[in-house]
């Protein structure tokens, strides 16, 4: 079992869902992005999520994507990924899942990336652009590594595509709430619970929804089927709006929507 499905296996044991808690590295710089991602495993993360920023970031929205503008117009570089990921896990003893764009893994090369990642005490890689048959470097790269590899599932997938998903995912289902880029909505699509539905039918062990989650009832409503929830957009604002303490406190206010009656 890996770090990340034992993360999982260790919320369900206390009676919660997982609390999966995303941040851009280098936001507003790279020391406070470190401090910032360990103030998440202090206060209720099971799961952290770090995305490198990226020029193209095609599945970010708005508030996403201004704190990755400001981090590389900051100077951020692909190696500055090893620096946060080895510093935060120095520090908290939670899984760190890097979710990237398939370029920069590339530009820096595969096994490259795997084995600082790996060395840096990384968990895997969260792929939202490239498809499993697209992947057999990084399969190969993380098999070799023991690195998670996270891929995506949105409703629109096909049967054939949640099987070749699920054959070759580790750690858990990215399940993708909704069709479009990342946010606070004020509803939840009901094609998220249909989905986990079809992901479990297909055998999938453990599947977390993301897009879409910002409050504490949203989470809640989500791990009555799924086994984990993913936030970013709402924690983002929480520290950009409020610095350290007020992203501290939302994070309390999340979490406290994983508890499973």
């Amino acid at each position: 079992m890996s770090a990340v499905e034992a993360a999982i296996e260790k919320a369900h044991a206390e009676g919660r869902g997982a609390f999966v808690g995303y941040l851009p590295i280098g936001y507003p710089d790279l020391e406070t992005s470190i401090e910032a991602a360990v103030r998440l495993a202090e206060n209720g993360v099971d799961i952290l999520e770090l995305g490198p920023p990226y020029s193209d970031p095609v599945m970010d929205g708005p508030i996403i994507q201004e704190a990755t503008q400001a981090a590389l117009a900051a100077g951020f570089r692909t190696r500055d990924t090893f620096t946060a990921v080895r510093e935060i896990t120095r520090r908290v003893d939670i899984p760190v899942l890097v979710m990237t764009y398939w370029n920069p893994v590339v530009q820096y090369g595969v096994d490259r990336y795997a084995d600082d990642l790996a060395a840096a005490g990384g968990a895997g890689l969260i792929t939202p652009d490239i498809t499993p048959e697209a992947a057999p470097d990084w399969i190969a790269a993380s098999e070799r590594t023991g690195l998670d590899r996270v891929f995506l599932a949105a409703p629109t997938s096909s049967d054939e595509r949640l099987d070749l998903v699920i054959r070759n995912t580790t750690g858990f289902v990215y399940t993708v709430s909704t069709m479009g880029i990342t946010g606070e909505r004020a509803q939840l699509d009901a094609a998220a619970r249909t989905l986990v539905g079809r992901l479990r039918d297909h055998g999938a062990g453990r599947a977390c929804v993301g897009i879409g989650i910002s409050t504490a009832a949203q989470i809640a409503d989500v791990l009555q089927y799924a086994d984990g929830a993913i936030i970013g957009t709402a924690l983002v604002r929480a520290l950009r709006d409020g610095g350290l303490e007020q992203l501290a406190a939302t994070t309390r206010e999340l979490a406290a929507g994983t508890a499973r009656a």
